[in-house]
């Protein structure tokens, strides 16, 4: 375990409030995002987080370290999320988190990227696009409509690209956190990239 994390814990168990409001502030809008992948609702989601931190606080002096603090807070989070989806009767995000490429959706023109199964590539442009202007990607109304495009998405796709390229998670850690597999994970992030990029395509070339 890093020393700092190590630290960390040390100061959660001791009950260091100010240790926990960090924490909270760090991980509350990722667990919320990934919660969301699960229920129905964004109430409902909010609801899975705060079950969390309390499984967290309770949990803290069984934490032995054999993982990243992270990736534990949101493994609880997800088997909590599992839990009430299979009661509340939700079955899709399984299957989309499991098996995505056997979850219908709409086609993204698969002719503009390679195979999420290339050896050497996966998901990458087949042909270079053409730059957008950096004046444009730095706009605040770009970036308005960067996150609309990332919202809509399905919930699966939204939690890894969302925890990829906005939290900077590594393929690792997303993987360990949300139980996936490497496939899995590299088409869900493939699907998510490419609707993303269609979106603001479309919205640049009318801009």
């Amino acid at each position: 375990m890093a020393v700092a994390e190590s630290q960390l814990l040390e100061a959660l168990r001791a009950g260091d409030e100010e240790a926990f409001a960090t924490l909270v502030r760090e991980y509350q809008p990722s667990l919320v995002r990934v919660a969301r992948m699960y229920v129905a609702t964004q109430a409902a989601a909010e609801e899975v987080a705060q079950e969390t931190w309390l499984a967290v606080l309770n949990g803290l002096d069984r934490f032995e370290g054999r993982s990243s603090l992270k990736t534990w807070i949101f493994r609880i989070l997800t088997n909590i999320a599992k839990t009430k989806a299979v009661r509340d009767g939700r079955t899709l995000p399984f299957s989309a988190l499991q098996d995505p490429g056997r979850v219908p959706e709409a086609a993204v023109d698969a002719d503009r990227f390679l195979d999420p199964e290339h050896p050497r590539w996966p998901g990458h442009w087949v042909v270079k696009p053409v730059a957008w202007p950096e004046e444009a990607l730095v706009a605040a109304e770009t970036r308005e409509r960067l996150a609309e495009a990332i919202e809509a998405l399905p919930a699966t796709q939204r939690a890894v690209i969302s925890l990829r390229d906005i939290e900077g998670w590594s393929s690792e850690e997303v993987r360990n956190a949300l139980d996936l597999s490497e496939t899995n994970q590299r088409v869900l992030l493939h699907r998510a990239r490419a609707k993303v990029r269609e979106a603001l395509d479309s919205y640049l070339e009318q801009a």
